[in-house]
């Protein structure tokens, strides 16, 4: 399955690691310095020049990339189905 960040760029669900809130994540100077060294270190894809609102970890193989999207972190975990898994695994606990 994919997730689509916005604009035309899509990810394989299984390789996504977590999705963040930017207003919420970066409060902490540990994710900014994170997110810092991503960018100088060219793993930083931004989907879109709109104000970001999230950002995603996602994993291929030996690498990690740092996507910033336009669209809610709650609008990716949605589109992702992350939510439904969790939820089922309330339930069946």
């Amino acid at each position: 399955m994919y997730l689509h960040l916005g604009q035309n760029t899509v990810v394989s669900s299984e390789d996504v690691i977590g999705i963040f809130d930017l207003d919420s994540t970066t409060v902490s100077k540990h994710t900014r310095k994170f997110l810092e060294q991503g960018q100088k270190q060219g793993k930083v894809i931004t989907v879109s020049y709109e104000l970001p609102k999230a950002f995603l970890l996602v994993g291929h193989k030996k690498d990690t990339k740092i996507y910033i999207s336009q669209l809610s972190s709650s609008t990716l975990l949605k589109r992702s189905g992350f939510t439904n898994i969790l939820t089922e695994g309330i339930i069946k606990k």
